[in-house]
């Protein structure tokens, strides 16, 4: 039972510790992507194993409701469409899976978000660099030091860890932060 509790103590110390240094740069995300959202333009997702769960997650969250009944929030995540994954994958490589839907999606009022518990994603990081090219507001969701996406990304939100399962516990709390602060204010 004491490993459970030591657990779930390391989550909580960790989220701690995000509320009292990150607060800030989590609200300046939310505001970020609803100044996009007012302009007309969509939240677009992405990221690798868990962090793509995450990205559906939050895209999911923001289309159907999070909290309370309202209109539709347009949201996508670059990792549901495994026919575009398979052929980009298949024929230009793994690295630009999310680069190259960017380019077919985003557009100038958009706000992409990448998330890596790395922050060293080769696909995310060129995504990003792509989705700044356009003029996309670009947020970062990353842990470790938050590697090659911290100078890519417009904001970078970077939790302080190496452990990825306790990251990945913080990016979806942050994510649901995200989520509530945009549906109040929308």
């Amino acid at each position: 039972m004491q490993r459970v509790k030591d657990f779930l103590y390391s989550s909580a110390d960790l989220k701690r510790v995000v509320a009292d240094t990150l607060a800030g740069d989590i609200l300046e995300a939310a505001n970020r992507i609803k100044a996009r959202l007012q302009k007309g333009g969509k939240l677009i997702l992405m990221g690798n194993g868990g962090s793509a769960g995450d990205s559906q997650h939050i895209a999911a969250e923001l289309i159907g409701r999070f909290k309370k009944e309202r209109r539709a929030i347009p949201a996508i995540a670059l990792t549901v469409d495994t026919s575009a994954l398979t052929a980009l994958g298949n024929d230009y490589g793994f690295a630009t899976i999310f680069e190259r839907q960017l380019e077919a999606l985003a557009q100038k009022n958009d706000a992409v978000m990448g998330i890596s518990t790395s922050g060293n994603s080769e696909n995310v990081a060129r995504a990003l660099k792509k989705a700044n090219a356009i003029g996309a507001e670009t947020i970062g969701l990353l842990g470790n030091d938050g590697g090659k996406i911290r100078e890519v990304a417009n904001l970078s939100i970077v939790i302080p860890s190496r452990d990825t399962a306790r990251i990945q516990e913080v990016h979806i709390t942050i994510g649901h932060i995200i989520c509530e602060l945009i549906e109040e204010d929308l």
